[in-house]
């Protein structure tokens, strides 16, 4: 039997996974780097930090576990959507990669839909509009603006399929990655040649695209001895982390939703069949379960909305001088009222997706008084945040699409205070699972279906993912929170001229 790694490549980190065959987790590891915004709305990241930070938890969880080279017998790779790395035909990097919440490329995503011939071809195209953040706008962006850079182009890849290319040495990609980057037919599952051929790209520039639990090649051997690991070591496809997440909660059949609430926040269900949202407001992506898709909305800046507040605003005021921590502001919001005594706060610090698709859109803090503290800001902004979740799930049930249970994950369920705040602002139980490991566990799942411990991701889901607690709903708030949901929905409306 193989013990199976899952590695994250995420925007602040990389973390892995040292996981047995039976979803028992023996070892975990991460660490941070930085990212850059070299002027206002961009995000770019050097992609060696990604590579550096792989080698560094693949070989702290192997001694983690005591593992022995061959005992790992496969690797799951997660990360980051949307993000692009240009390499020229040596393999190196042409210049940092562009990030999945980069706003700079909003004159591409127009031309992309004039291209296509309008918003509801591209959507039957490729199942989505053009947003920022995808990936054809930054090739696009490059083309437009960095010609002497796009001229080197020979491959593009997404983040953790960089990884793979360092570790394997084969390009490929998956399906639920690629469907990010607005060029996969996410119906048929493949690369999408009449969108490519309107945007004039060649299909060469893109990596083979297989289903999440494929092999995609085994170590080299300087990548096995740079890991720790041996050459006999396979590397399956993985999936985006928001697919990936899903799967390390069970997301992998009709009537499940899962919510997490990360940098981003995202809601997630499960769907049989492609569904669409004829505004385009929700995206429709291939799931990493063979021959099944999802729906997510996604708010750019959820918890990165705290962590924005802790950062900027409470540093130096915590004890000894340190900045104030994220369990006493929480502590502080919870001692307000609901509702936060009139005070709302609109997540979008870094524009947003679902549901305006604008990347005009700005963070406020509308209603303040003398009366309000601190607590009241932070409570604001995890309501404001829980709030921006819920269109997803509003615009989800007009859609009819089936809702039975969710399942949260990330730092925002992991907070007793928070998570009621979903159960109740949601209007149904949220769920937590036994390991909430996030991306790392999901592809660590899909690499042992890959190994042949298991015949689908299905009966690993099953074998592995249990409940460990469930948050009712509170009726009397869940009353009140209906009430101030709309008053939160008007606030985009009032204020869109402004941002504008």
């Amino acid at each position: 039997m193989s013990n199976l790694l899952g590695i994250d490549i995420g925007t602040s980190g990389t973390k892995a996974l040292a996981v047995s065959p039976s979803g028992k987790i023996l070892a975990e590891a991460s660490t941070a780097y930085p990212c850059e915004h070299p002027k206002p709305l961009w995000s770019e990241q050097d992609p060696e930090h990604w590579w550096k930070a792989t080698q560094k938890v693949v070989k702290a969880v192997v001694k983690q576990a005591k593992l022995k080279p061959a005992d790992v017998g496969a690797i799951g790779l997660s990360g980051q959507m949307h993000g692009s790395v240009f390499l020229d035909k040596k393999n190196q990097v042409i210049r940092p990669a562009l990030l999945w919440n980069d706003q700079r490329t909003a004159a591409e995503c127009d031309e992309i839909e004039e291209r296509a011939g309008g918003r509801k071809k591209l959507i039957k195209m490729v199942a989505n509009p053009a947003l920022t953040g995808f990936t054809a706008p930054k090739i696009l962006w490059l083309r437009n603006n960095e010609p002497k850079n796009f001229s080197k182009v020979t491959k593009v890849l997404l983040p953790k399929d960089y990884v793979r290319l360092r570790l394997t040495g084969e390009f490929a990609t998956e399906v639920s990655d690629a469907s990010g980057t607005l060029l996969l037919d996410v119906v048929k599952r493949k690369w999408s040649k009449p969108l490519l051929g309107k945007l004039d790209l060649d299909a060469d520039l893109l990596p083979t695209c297989v289903e999440s639990e494929e092999i995609t090649g085994t170590l080299t051997e300087e990548a096995a001895k740079k890991l720790g690991l041996t050459t006999a070591c396979k590397v399956v496809g993985g999936a985006g982390d928001c697919a990936a997440g899903a799967v390390g909660n069970g997301i992998v059949k009709p009537g499940l939703l899962s919510t997490s609430i990360g940098t981003s926040g995202v809601m997630f269900v499960h769907s049989d069949q492609p569904e669409y949202d004829p505004a385009g407001r929700l995206h429709t992506f291939c799931h990493a379960v063979r021959g099944k898709w999802h729906m997510m909305g996604v708010t750019l800046t959820a918890g990165g909305a705290l962590s924005w507040f802790q950062d900027a605003l409470c540093q130096g005021l915590g004890a000894k001088g340190k900045n104030v921590s994220f369990d006493q502001l929480v502590s502080e919001a919870e001692k307000t009222s609901l509702g936060a005594e009139g005070l709302q706060f609109l997540p979008y610090l870094a524009g947003e997706r679902t549901p305006h698709l604008d990347a005009n859109a700005r963070g406020a803090l509308v209603g303040l008084t003398l009366a309000h503290g601190r607590g009241h800001i932070v409570r604001s902004i995890l309501e404001g945040v829980t709030f921006a979740l819920r269109d997803s799930l509003a615009i989800m049930q007009d859609l009819n699409v089936p809702v039975k249970e969710i399942r949260g994950s990330g730092g925002g369920s992991k907070n007793p205070f928070w998570r009621q705040m979903q159960a109740d602002v949601f209007g149904k139980p949220v769920s937590t699972m036994t390991a909430d490991e996030g991306p790392a566990y999901g592809v660590a799942l899909l690499a042992a279906v890959g190994a042949g411990e298991y015949k689908s991701i299905e009966e690993a889901c099953k074998a592995t993912v249990k409940t460990a607690e469930k948050t009712k709903t509170n009726a009397k708030a869940r009353k009140q929170y209906d009430q101030l949901f709309p008053e939160f929905q008007s606030l985009y409306g009032d204020l869109k001229h402004r941002f504008e």
